[in-house]
């Protein structure tokens, strides 16, 4: 007898929350930018306070007015992203990090490997996989000029592959408000490594709940390449495609779902370990010294990452406070892991808010952190909220096999 499982029926569904768009919510974003134009020492970050500033404002009125939140949030678009990107381009001026990516792809053309052999100030140092570098590429190979900029192929990927995690009819609004987020708008604007990191996960953990377990593998190992902070993704994908032979009420489903998820880590790992071992292997003291132990703050030159979290007051403060931060890093990933033993994730949303927290407590306890981080768990959080949470797509499927 076969044995199925009824998809919920639409109006059964949870409604994904609505979206913030009204007048306050822009008026909270305008104080929030035009506080970092006052504050911040950065140049880029000053311009781009005072232009998303306006935009926010400007976004608020038209809500005031009665405008649609479509309006008010191009509007939005337009103030925080599109005016200060094209002035920064205009006269060169980016985030530090542009800069190191466009010199990492220099050095892989030239020398096989992204990092230079021996850096001395923390300006030296690319704390980056060696896939991060992709980005600098066109820059490397036609020169300096505002379409060669890395950021906006940094830009171009985040937007890409967040769009094509959310529901096929849904995308327009929650893309929209994601970008116009201050968090996201900043490192659009004026350059940001963690964007393109964010969006792959959540395509990741898209595919692996629509049940592409290949596909969502290749996802994730390319977002592995490109930045530690997206590893933790690649178990949160597996716990998820492992819960659908839990879920199974026959024995033969176990199979099927089980190949799923050994063949998405596989494909991850697999990915990873094309794109980052033969930059690693080139020179190995390099790749530790850049990716492992300046991050951790194991090297003379400390990073100037250090905004106000818990990990880093432990660490500059607390004697012995860098071993304690370290050590509340691995409890914390334990208490991850231990999770998705337990306790799998049903959904992908569930999936999405899982790796969130783990990612919040994780910049939380780091050493060496940044409110910047801060985008990983929003635009996880985001999806989770906007993004199609069906229900086992992958038991679906393998109990239509099943009941043959």
């Amino acid at each position: 007898m076969a044995t199925t499982t009824p998809t919920t029926p639409p109006d059964q569904r949870g409604k994904p929350p609505p979206i913030p768009s009204g007048a306050l919510w822009w008026a909270v974003c305008s104080a929030a930018a035009l506080a970092l134009a006052a504050c911040s020492s950065l140049g880029p970050h000053r311009v781009w306070g005072t232009a998303a500033a306006l935009g926010y404002l400007a976004a608020a009125l038209l809500a005031v007015r009665g405008r649609s939140p479509r309006t008010a949030g191009a509007v939005a678009v337009a103030g925080a992203i599109l005016l200060p990107l094209l002035w920064l381009l205009a006269v060169e001026r980016a985030q530090l990090e542009v800069r190191v990516v466009a010199r990492s792809a220099g050095l892989l053309l030239a020398e096989g490997t992204p990092y230079l052999q021996r850096p001395v100030v923390p300006e030296d140092f690319n704390p980056y996989l060696p896939g991060m570098a992709v980005f600098g590429l066109p820059e490397a190979v036609a020169g300096p000029s505002p379409l060669t900029d890395p950021r906006l192929w940094m830009g171009a990927a985040f937007l890409a592959a967040f769009a094509l995690a959310l529901p096929a009819g849904a995308r327009s609004a929650p893309l929209r408000w994601t970008a116009a987020c201050p968090l996201v708008a900043l490192p659009l604007a004026a350059g940001g490594v963690d964007l393109p990191v964010a969006g792959l996960m959540c395509l990741g953990l898209a595919l692996a709940g629509r049940g592409r377990a290949g596909a969502a593998g290749a996802a994730l190992g390319v977002a592995a390449a490109l930045k530690w902070t997206a590893w933790p993704a690649i178990p949160v994908a597996l716990a998820l495609l492992a819960a659908a032979s839990r879920s199974s009420d026959r024995g033969e489903g176990h199979r099927p779902a089980e190949r799923a998820a050994a063949r998405c880590g596989l494909v991850a790992l697999l990915t990873a370990a094309a794109l980052v071992l033969p930059a690693a292997l080139r020179d190995p003291a390099a790749f530790r010294a850049h990716v492992v132990d300046f991050p951790l703050g194991l090297t003379d030159a400390v990073s100037s990452a250090a905004s106000p979290f818990p990990g880093h007051l432990l660490a500059t403060h607390v004697p012995g406070g860098r071993t304690l931060a370290l050590l509340l890093l691995g409890v914390s990933a334990l208490l991850l892991a231990l999770s998705l033993l337990l306790r799998p994730p049903a959904t992908p949303a569930d999936a999405a808010a899982r790796l969130a927290l783990g990612l919040l407590l994780a910049i939380a306890f780091m050493p060496a952190s940044r409110f910047g981080y801060l985008v990983h768990p929003l635009v996880l959080a985001a999806w989770a909220a906007v993004g199609e949470t069906p229900r086992h797509p992958l038991l679906l499927r393998v109990r239509k096999q099943v009941s043959r």
